[in-house]
């Protein structure tokens, strides 16, 4: 459930303040182009050669339609590389690649959604719709179509010989000196996927591919399942205009998840052997890869209570294996991308949360420990770059504040790992994308007034050019709304065991203490994520305290970005310490001379939607009204491996998913209720929504719904997005009745 409230451009600003002619955000504006925070960009890539930085971006008169741009750094040219429009004018997806920018969280967007470079950053692989192009850097009006129907997750292989992809569950290779097509897999049908993630991998373990090419190009390893233990769902999905049955396999919690084998193939002859697994076949195969010698292969296996997690070695000529490392944990152990293999065999860096705080480590390729590369009471967020010839790492944290995320420089020896050298400098957010060689990266900077900044730097912060200053002026897509945002306050609470919790609050326009306001909190609340940062902040949370709300937003325990001690306190009881937070949050709150606290409304989207519920529930005295969109109302209705990390299964802990429902509660529901859901969701099932109206009128609970036909779990698309926020400002100002501005 790693559900992303909405793709809004964000927004939060510093003055508090609203003169009499300024302009104030509207939703018709926030929902239409150019992007009010600029000209924004996503998947920015340093070109292997270093020359170039690569980017897509939308355009002008659609910020969801997207083209390849470039920034050339020898001659500080920007320009756009490759037009979505003129390779595919009109988009025509299948229902499989609609399913995978679902799980991917794009589906609202269009044109280029992917590419990578070949190893010698000549080339470009371009997806679009479906089809494959290859495309020279130095004529890049020549694409030339390499593939065609239905293809997805393309990749150039290392050494550059292959293009290689997935085409109705089979897995392929293109020969570039031959121009010839390959089929690698041909069982691949019905309920058998070749070189694909299943939906559990897609949805919960950030798994974007079910291959992994050998660095010298001899081989491929390849995720092979079988969905048919899983149990058929049959689901409605409703559109406009007509209704189709969908037989969805769904796993839900404590049900069978599919059989997962890894086989390697060679891309030369096709020769295909399998890779033992173990002899427990209900378990994850979560991650693999290969060490930099083709040699040896590496996978990652947890179990399915996730409580033991194994790094296995495979030599790559005879299979045997060996584990390298395990981990273990009471509750569950967290899944990680920040493997990387050192040079000329000499080890591994490793990422593990056993002290409580998640620190990197450096094993030789027996799996012996060589040292901790980082420690203390802090950690990292994510390796980002590993610079062999200098000795150095590069990772993200929020080591000097939590709510900000910062790229920091460690010693590869060791020598530094608790003091760690910051990089970047400005307090807030920054993203960093390194060049493989860690000798540039690009930073993406934005703090509460400050709308993304994107620059060019050098391992030690300092600045080599621009690539979108985007400064916040007369003449930017916000200009015109300048003087009317406002800013964005933090600060810290206790919570019932002493934790700190981190809350932001966003003051009315013309804020007069003496004044009593209503209050729009929203929630997410769930385990992987935190929404109280210090970056540029979000439109609608702008819109609502323009209309005069005091908006509201909590991270409470069981959030992501945090020490263990605080993640885990959710363990097997979901909704119970989450909601006891927010309502320290909601009793803060109507503490403050400047609160009315019989006007506080609470809003939350899939996880929240679920928080919204169980806050009504426990709290309809001290929270006058609620608005839930696409809610977990039943754990037990929810996918394996995301509610058995949290809850065990439903026969293990029954009397925590009775607890962790939303139902047991429902009786203390009396505040006024908008309930909203896609009518085809296939992540969140329709099914959570239906079975609540049902318990609702049973209880004579009266109730507000809005259902959108045809609309998965995001409600994608501008006019439904449009119509969804309507929806949730109308109904707060309907029950809380704020004073205009």
């Amino acid at each position: 459930m790693r559900f992303i409230l909405c793709f809004l451009a964000l927004l939060a600003g510093a003055t508090a303040t609203v003169t009499a002619s300024a302009d104030q955000l509207t939703l018709d504006r926030i929902h239409s182009d150019p992007s009010l925070s600029g000209p924004g960009v996503r998947n920015l890539k340093v070109s292997p050669d270093g020359a170039r930085v690569t980017f897509l971006r939308g355009r002008d008169d659609n910020q969801f339609q997207l083209d390849l741009w470039e920034y050339n750094l020898k001659d500080k040219s920007t320009h756009r590389l490759v037009d979505s429009k003129i390779l595919v004018p009109e988009e025509n997806l299948s229902d499989a690649e609609k399913a995978r920018r679902e799980r991917e969280r794009i589906a609202a967007f269009k044109g280029i959604l992917s590419y990578s470079w070949s190893p010698d950053g000549k080339r470009l692989l371009v997806p679009i719709a479906g089809n494959l192009y290859l495309i020279d850097v130095s004529k890049p009006d020549a694409a030339r179509m390499v593939a065609s129907g239905n293809v997805f997750d393309p990749k150039i292989s290392p050494q550059g010989r292959y293009v290689s992809f997935v085409r109705d569950q089979n897995l392929y290779v293109i020969d570039l000196s031959t121009g010839k097509e390959k089929q690698l897999t041909t069982d691949g049908k019905a309920n058998i996927h070749n070189g694909e993630a299943e939906f559990v991998a897609q949805e919960e373990m950030g798994q974007t591919t079910g291959y992994y090419w050998a660095p010298d190009d001899s081989a491929i390893a390849y995720k092979r399942y079988d969905e048919t233990p899983v149990p058929v769902v049959r689901r409605f999905e409703i559109f406009a205009d007509r209704t189709e049955v969908v037989e969805q396999r769904y796993p839900a919690a404590g049900d069978p998840n599919v059989l997962v084998e890894l086989k390697i193939v060679s891309p030369e002859t096709g020769a295909i052997r399998d890779v033992d697994l173990g002899a427990n076949k209900d378990i994850y195969l979560v991650r693999a890869d290969w060490a930099g010698n083709s040699k040896t292969l590496l996978f990652q296996r947890q179990s399915r209570d996730q409580k033991k997690l194994e790094l296995v070695s495979v030599d790559a000529a005879t299979l045997a294996q060996k584990v390298l490392v395990t981990e273990t944990s009471p509750t569950w152990v967290s899944i990680f991308d920040d493997l990387r293999f050192l040079a000329d065999n000499k080890g591994f860096i490793w990422s593990s949360e056993r002290s409580g705080y998640k620190h990197l480590y450096l094993y030789d390729m027996n799996g012996k420990l060589k040292h901790a590369i980082s420690k203390g009471d802090w950690g990292i967020e994510a390796l980002l770059a590993v610079d062999e010839k200098n000795g150095r790492v590069f990772v993200s944290s929020n080591r000097d504040a939590i709510i900000d995320k910062q790229t920091y420089a460690l010693k590869l020896d060791g020598s530094t790992a608790d003091k760690p050298q910051r990089v970047t400098q400005g307090d807030g957010w920054h993203d960093a994308t390194f060049a493989r060689n860690g000798e540039v990266f690009v930073d993406t900077y934005s703090n509460p007034s400050t709308p993304p900044q994107i620059s060019i730097r050098r391992p030690d912060g300092a600045m080599i050019e621009w690539l979108e200053h985007n400064e916040l002026n007369a003449s930017h897509p916000y200009g015109k709304y300048l003087d009317a945002h406002l800013k964005t306050e933090y600060g810290t609470l206790k919570a019932k065991d002493g934790q700190t919790l981190y809350y932001s609050m966003i003051k009315p326009a013309n804020f007069n203490p003496a004044k009593k306001y209503p209050v729009f909190l929203f929630t997410y609340g769930g385990p992987h994520s935190q929404h109280v940062q210090r970056k540029w902040g979000n439109f609608f949370d702008q819109y609502m305290a323009q209309q005069g709300f005091i908006v509201w937003r909590l991270d409470n325990r069981g959030s992501g970005r945090r020490e263990r001690a605080f993640t885990d306190a959710n363990y097997h009881q979901l909704g119970r310490v989450e909601v006891q937070d927010q309502l320290t949050g909601v009793e803060w709150l109507g503490q403050q001379s400047y609160v009315d606290a019989k006007r506080i409304g609470v809003f939350g989207w899939s996880y929240g939607g679920f928080m919204t519920l169980r806050l009504l529930a426990e709290a309809s005295d001290k929270i006058a009204m609620g608005v839930s969109v696409a809610p977990v109302t039943d754990w037990s209705l929810y996918d394996t491996h995301y509610t058995e990390q949290f809850m065990g299964t439903p026969k293990e802990n029954a009397a925590g998913y009775e607890y962790s429902g939303v139902y047991s509660h429902l009786d203390g529901l009396t505040s006024p209720l908008l309930l909203m859901h896609g009518m085809a969701d296939d992540n969140v099932l329709f099914t959570n929504t239906t079975r609540m109206i049902d318990a609702l009128v049973k209880r004579n609970v009266h109730f507000e719904l809005m259902t959108y036909p045809g609309a998965k779990h995001g409600i994608s698309g501008r006019a439904p997005q449009r119509h969804v926020y309507g929806n949730i400002a109308d109904f707060f100002k309907k029950n809380l009745k704020p004073e205009s501005n």
